[in-house]
């Protein structure tokens, strides 16, 4: 009997003390060894990601940037059909005199083939423009550039931040991107194109 009231006491004894003096009282985020740093978002000088991650139209048309994308703008949008989207921001775009001048562009927006479609046929329905609009279903693309925020009593899920980025011979000469995430201010095509 004294040998297994000692067992009973004895791993109970040892392992409050172990783990008391083995444990020091470390907070969760300074306990993880994997990625200590933060993640920094695209700056001037960075490729454009290379992903399979964009659709055009449809969920079967993929496109990837990084290889169609050699000079021009990737302007991203944090809702398809939201109000500052579709009557100023992308506006902005398809009106501006040197939108020609620019190269290739391309909206952006963490949404399906068929909403980014939807949205293009409605603010450009004679794809007059020659501006393209992209769908990141999954936030693959959005995620890589660390350009991605959290708005789910408006949008739901995870969105891109409101940004614009000035690609020069595949890689991002300038970065544009707003404070608040969705507002209009630095992100304009007035700003951008100047």
């Amino acid at each position: 009997m004294a040998f297994r009231l000692a067992l009973r006491r004895g791993p109970a004894s040892f392992s409050s003390r172990a783990t008391a003096a083995a444990a020091p009282s470390l907070s969760l985020s300074s306990r993880r060894a994997f990625h200590a740093t933060p993640r920094a978002p695209v700056k001037a000088g960075d490729a454009v990601p290379d992903l399979e991650v964009l659709h055009e139209d449809s969920p079967g048309n993929k496109v990837n940037l990084a290889r169609e994308l050699g000079t021009g703008i990737i302007v991203g949008v944090p809702a398809a059909f939201s109000g500052a989207c579709s009557q100023k921001h992308v506006p902005g775009y398809m009106q501006h005199p040197r939108l020609g001048e620019a190269g290739k562009v391309f909206v952006v927006s963490v949404n399906d083939a068929f909403v980014m479609k939807a949205w293009a046929d409605q603010l450009d329905p004679t794809h007059e423009s020659g501006i393209r609009f992209l769908a990141d279903p999954s936030g693959a693309f959005t995620k890589a550039l660390d350009l991605g925020f959290e708005a789910p009593a408006i949008f739901g899920d995870m969105r891109a931040k409101r940004y614009a980025l000035v690609v020069k011979d595949g890689k991002v000469k300038d970065v544009y991107v707003e404070p608040d995430n969705t507002g209009t201010t630095i992100t304009m095509a007035d700003k951008v194109l100047a």
